[in-house]
């Protein structure tokens, strides 16, 4: 009986032994987690190429606003130079008015 015994608790054991060893791993997934680590991980790829043309967005809007405001600069600067211009201009058209008048006088007191 002791054999018997004996060859059941071998048995026994090496069922245990063997089912230990089959015990499915923490790190294996199953379809379902296998397919959320996919969605997660092309969300983030979404997000991140998102993120980047965002930026390049930005990079292109800050570049278009310093190419307006040295064109704003550009376009004061002219204005100033032709408001001289005019200036100047009418400065002399002034003079040439009055030498006029200079004249008109010395010809009407004659």
């Amino acid at each position: 009986m002791k054999s018997t015994s004996l060859m059941t608790a071998a048995l026994m054991l090496g069922a245990l032994a063997s089912l230990a060893g089959c015990k499915k791993s923490d790190e294996a997934m199953g379809p379902a987690q296998k397919a959320g680590q996919e969605v997660d991980q092309a969300g983030e790829k979404v997000a991140r190429d998102l993120h980047s043309s965002i930026d390049k967005a930005n990079d292109a809007a800050k570049q278009v606003a310093k190419s307006a405001e040295d064109t704003k600069d550009k376009i004061n600067e002219a204005t100033e130079d032709a408001s001289k211009g005019l200036n100047k201009a009418t400065e002399e058209v002034g003079k040439k008015i009055e030498q006029a008048g200079e004249k008109i006088q010395e010809s009407a007191k004659k």
